[in-house]
């Protein structure tokens, strides 16, 4: 119960670094089936985000590991280093893909 209601939560907040620039919004989230533990936040990433142009995300969603998260009110805010380290991931796969 307790971890429903932590989505419920979560469902469609801002998403916002922890240097104040806005990203997105939280559209999903990744339970471990085994744990019930939270893993990923699924990012809707906006469109021109400055953040996003910096750190060239080329997907406009993105998955950024649950232990990123600083806080949560009105908003969801992300370590900044760890939407960095999702989006390197994020090309690496691409990169050796096929």
């Amino acid at each position: 119960m307790y971890k429903y209601v932590i989505a419920r939560q979560l469902a469609m907040k801002k998403v916002i670094s922890n240097k104040g620039e806005e990203i997105g919004r939280l559209v999903d989230i990744l339970i471990d089936e085994k744990t019930g533990n939270l893993e990923h936040l699924i990012i809707e990433v906006d469109r021109g985000s400055k953040l996003a142009e910096r750190l060239r995300l080329r997907n406009r969603i993105i998955e950024v590991p649950y232990s990123a998260v600083v806080a949560v009110s009105d908003v969801c805010i992300i370590d900044e280093r760890d939407i960095a380290e999702a989006s390197l991931e994020e090309h690496h796969h691409r990169r050796h893909a096929g």
